[in-house]
């Protein structure tokens, strides 16, 4: 059947209705043979409520650490806000098909439709209102891309609380606009490091020409919502914890119902991944098939960059969240928690480890991992962007990328598979990596052995753990 037929019966964009919004989020761990291992304190203690309760807002930390409710409902003050911009479409890339001469069924579901640009959002609304609801006034996080601090500021001005974002330096100095729209919302944003807190001054004294990471603003994040007066501070995070994958399955789940009702399963899933809320929200309900047995032989594919591949050559042990070594311990992929990315990298997705849920699923055979080149990404990202009408986030493009090489691997074999990736936000406060991936400024910088070996120098050992 050619595109042009299958036109007539798929439409570019399908819209669930909103009585369709999922009412409950989805807990992959419920379903997981084998759990990931437990969070634990930096003296190797399994962390309990009550360990984590002064960092986040306890409701969060209940969900964090819980491995067998299936299902946590949806509050209304958040389904209120999901209803906003709620459900995203999923779409079919027609134009894509065609110019890859490829018989794969490609489809994408898009998380760009909000003030943040991306998928954040559905995390941001409920952190938020958690710790509204547990009568915190103030809250920190930090931010790369700047995706997760602009959804997170939105979320913060709906609720009425303070809110302080340090962003990874060189990400503040390359992406000034996604800045200005945190503040746009009433967020204070600050350089990390910075010599505004302890864990900053550190880091800065080691190495006073420290770009940031990730890591070394979650650091200083902490440590400034610990030391708000009257214990009203918490800490909020955008990726990689439990409780952020299970608020991102309301994209998987509104994924698994769109399809259904155009009769269609996937047979490869895409995400990128640089924490992995994203791909694991997306993969949630179709992983779940694949446990259960229901649908045994779907694929799945996390894409990183080949900057920070955390998935492809990180080892898979107990780590630190964070560079300045303050916050528990999770069991994942990392490449150790004082790796420091290249500045060159732009395309984001730039923290040291991975998903716990993420990282165990990859360790016991159920997904698959690649890493890819931030120049092949950019390349996809503009071919997409003409073909589409979309400018994706660099971010997106790495699922992009693989999107087309699986496509690709379908027009040599012949073969009609359906592909379902994540395409988790726009580029449009991006363009400074665009400008220099146009202008041929743009480089790969694959990490050595030898600086990967600096990183997992970091690793902590933990008599009789690791």
């Amino acid at each position: 059947m050619s595109s042009e037929e299958t036109a007539t019966k798929d439409p570019y964009r399908i819209y669930l209705r909103e009585d369709q919004i999922p009412t409950a989020w989805y807990n992959l761990r419920a379903d997981m043979p084998e759990k990931p291992d437990p969070m634990r304190l930096p003296n190797g203690k399994v962390a309990t409520v009550d360990d984590i309760a002064p960092v986040f807002a306890r409701a969060l930390c209940e969900q964090e650490l819980d491995d067998d409710t299936p299902y946590f409902k949806i509050p209304e003050p958040v389904m209120e806000m999901y209803r906003v911009y709620r459900p995203s479409p999923l779409c079919r890339a027609y134009n894509l098909e065609r110019a890859l001469g490829t018989p794969a069924k490609i489809y994408y579901k898009f998380e760009g439709n909000n003030t943040s640009g991306s998928h954040k959002l559905n995390s941001a609304l409920a952190q938020a209102y958690y710790a509204y609801a547990e009568g915190i006034t103030n809250i920190t996080t930090e931010t790369g891309a700047g995706q997760w601090g602009t959804a997170l500021s939105e979320a913060a001005a709906h609720y009425g609380l303070d809110l302080d974002v340090f962003m990874v330096k060189c990400s503040y100095e390359q992406k000034p606009f996604r800045r200005n729209v945190m503040e746009t919302f009433g967020a204070r944003v600050t350089p990390s490091p910075s010599p505004t807190t302890e864990a900053g001054k550190k880091i800065l004294a080691a190495d006073p020409e420290c770009t940031g990471s990730l890591g070394t603003a979650i650091s200083e994040a902490v440590e400034r919502a610990l030391n708000v007066p009257g214990n009203k501070g918490r800490y909020q995070l955008g990726s990689v914890l439990n409780q952020v994958v299970l608020h991102q399955s309301v994209i998987g789940l509104e994924s698994y119902e769109a399809l259904a009702e155009l009769g269609e399963y996937p047979d490869i899933v895409i995400g990128c991944c640089g924490g992995g809320s994203n791909f694991g929200g997306l993969i949630a309900p179709f992983m779940r098939d694949k446990l259960n047995g229901t649908h045994p032989n779907t694929r799945f594919i996390g894409v990183e960059p080949a900057s920070c591949p955390s998935l492809t050559r990180g080892v898979y042990a107990y780590d630190f969240a964070d560079t300045g070594q303050t916050c528990p311990l999770c069991k994942m992929y990392t490449l150790g928690n004082g790796f420091i990315p290249s500045p060159d990298h732009a395309g984001g997705l730039r923290y040291h480890g991975m998903s716990p849920i993420v990282s165990k699923l990859k360790h016991d055979g159920y997904m698959e991992a690649v890493a890819v080149k931030q120049t092949d990404v950019f390349a996809a990202a503009e071919q997409f962007a003409k073909l589409e009408t979309i400018l994706p986030a660099p971010e997106s493009s790495h699922a992009i990328l693989q999107a087309i090489r699986e496509a690709e691997k379908c027009r040599e074999t012949g073969e009609a598979k359906t592909i379902l990736f994540g395409l988790t936000g726009t580029g449009y406060f991006d363009m400074v990596a665009y400008d220099k991936y146009n202008k041929g400024e743009l480089e790969d910088h694959i990490p050595t052995d030898e600086e990967l070996e600096a990183g997992f120098a970091t690793i902590p050992h933990i008599p009789g753990l690791q």
